[in-house]
Parts: C-alpha cells; sequence; structure tokens
C-alpha cells in the first residue's frame, strides 16, 4: 500500500513513520510512504503558500494554487506507476476508469470521526492521499475541487494535520498483510471486534503479589476464549459503554 502525505512539513512525517513497526514494514516493502512539501509547488517566488481570509476573522489561510497542483502532480505520479504496473503485467491493455481513481483525505476537525471500521476500508485502497491542513486550514475552493474525505481523529483542534495523518497512517497500515509480524494481532486487538481488548499478561508468574489469571495457565484454548470474551465485555463495559450498548445490540443472541 502506497501513502502519500501532503503537508508543509515532511521531515515531521518521515521522521515519525521511519521508526519502529512502519520502518521495518516500509524497509519490506509491505507499505510505503512519501511525504511531500506543499511549498514545492507554490508560484509565489519566497514560497509563499498562505496569505489572509476574506471577511472576519484571525490566521492565514493555505490558498488553493499550490495544493492543487501538488495534488495533481502526485495523483499524475499514481496514475503513471499504475500505467507502467500494468502495461508490464498486460501489455497493451488499458486501466480502467475505476483503477484510476484515488482517495484524497482532507485532515479536519469537521471531517467523520476515524475508528477502526474505516481503518480497515481504507486498508482496501492501493493508494491513499492523505492532505495536511496549517494555520486556519485550506481555501475552501481547492478542497471542493480534490478531497474525496473529510477525517477527524477526534473533537478537538490541533496545530496542524500532520500528526492526525500520522496516527491514521500508523492504524491503517496494521491492517495490511505483512506489516504486523502476527497479522491475526490486527483482527483480536480492541475495535477488532466491537469491544475493547481482554487483560493481557507476560511472565513472571506472580509480581507484586498478583498472579496471572489461572485460566490462561490451563492450556484449555476453549476455556481460554471463553475467559477473555468475558473480560471483554466486562471491561468495555465498564469503560466505553457505548461500545457495549452497540455490541449488545448486534449480538442479542449471546
Amino acid at each position: 500500500m502506497f501513502f502519500h502525505v501532503l503537508t508543509l512539513f515532511p521531515e515531521m512525517i518521515m521522521e515519525g513513520l521511519g521508526t519502529s513497526i512502519l520502518g521495518r514494514a516500509m524497509q519490506k516493502g509491505c507499505i510505503s510512504a512519501e511525504a511531500v512539501n506543499i511549498r514545492d509547488y507554490t508560484t509565489n517566488k519566497h514560497q509563499k503558500v498562505d496569505d489572509y481570509t476574506y471577511g472576519p476573522g484571525a490566521g492565514m489561510l493555505m490558498q488553493a494554487q499550490p495544493v492543487y497542483d501538488c495534488v495533481q502532480a502526485v495523483l499524475g505520479q499514481i496514475a503513471e506507476r499504475r500505467e507502467q504496473t500494468l502495461h508490464s503485467e498486460n501489455s497493451g491493455a488499458e486501466l480502467p476508469e475505476e483503477a484510476k481513481k484515488v482517495r484524497v483525505v482532507y485532515v479536519t476537525p469537521q471531517g467523520s470521526v476515524f475508528d477502526q471500521k474505516m481503518a480497515q476500508e481504507f486498508a482496501k485502497e492501493e493508494d491513499l492521499v492523505l492532505l495536511c491542513g496549517h494555520y486556519e486550514g485550506i481555501d475552501e475552493r481547492v478542497l471542493e475541487e480534490v478531497v474525496t474525505d473529510y477525517v477527524s481523529i477526534g473533537d478537538y483542534v490541533l496545530t496542524g494535520g500532520e500528526l492526525p495523518a500520522m496516527v491514521m497512517v500508523d492504524a491503517i497500515s496494521r491492517l495490511v498483510p505483512g506489516v504486523l509480524n502476527n497479522d491475526e494481532s490486527a483482527v483480536t486487538d480492541s475495535f477488532g471486534n466491537g469491544l475493547l481488548e481482554h487483560p493481557q499478561y507476560s511472565r513472571p508468574q506472580v509480581w507484586r503479589d498478583k498472579e496471572v489469571p489461572p485460566v490462561l495457565l490451563s492450556g484449555n484454548h476453549k476455556l481460554i476464549e471463553k475467559w477473555q470474551l468475558e473480560e471483554s465485555l466486562k471491561r468495555t463495559k465498564e469503560r466505553r459503554p457505548d461500545l457495549y450498548e452497540k455490541w449488545r445490540a448486534e449480538n442479542d443472541h449471546c
């Protein structure tokens, strides 16, 4: 899977994504991530990308031209790569219109709230373009031209879209085959089945007089799975009653 993050701070993106599990996943070729500097596409000789807003209001707004040109350049590169791949696999074939479509996600507090279901949906894409705003945001006219999805990571405001974009890349990447050493981890994590994950324990068996639950030492997999579900339900009910009620409504036969 290919991630294309459009930003004014590319070094922030690459330093954040280039370590730990995601860094290893990129080295293995499971995912690819690039940070594209929007400033490189401005026609202003001073590389200015922002200006004052029309009407009342404080702060600066990212201008339409550099954002539009940056998005178009990235979409063009994606189309070219897909065409080359298609021709190498099937000489002379035309790329279907559906295959040319790329989702451009604008990271904004005004978007739909990002969750595990959305991460699963985005993980099916071959390419994902993430557009990071700054200052007071981006000129509405260019958003209307290029954006396919408006996504927020929560009901609060940050100084820019870089951190939310990295959060999304992390969550989505975990669902791409090969990224995790154990692909089952992505399925059993919190929200994988609509519930919070059950408690986890490691060695030593006793720590500060607290013992690992005996059921986990029993070797009885069916009994362990039953315990894990019961603990997930208990934890979800205590910490996220909204998720618990939703799970009950969808599993009322249980």
